[in-house]
């Protein structure tokens, strides 16, 4: 599993995911459960691979695009 994102793309996410995640504690009701999304992106941040990239061809990461 090679690394397709790159450290703005990363920072992005986990902070995203973050955000979308504290909703949890805003939210009322059944609702609040989809706040739970945010862990998609805040896991894919942390990780640094997003399989959608690998499906779609991109790749963010400038140590990968060397080798192009």
């Amino acid at each position: 599993m090679k690394l397709n994102e790159g450290t703005a793309d990363r920072v992005l996410r986990v902070v995203v995911g973050l955000i979308v995640l504290s909703l949890f504690f805003v939210l009322d009701g059944n609702s609040r459960y989809w706040a739970f999304v945010g862990l998609v992106p805040l896991m894919t941040g942390l990780v640094g691979y997003c399989p959608l990239y690998s499906l779609l061809g991109f790749n963010s990461c400038p140590a990968n695009q060397a080798g192009k």
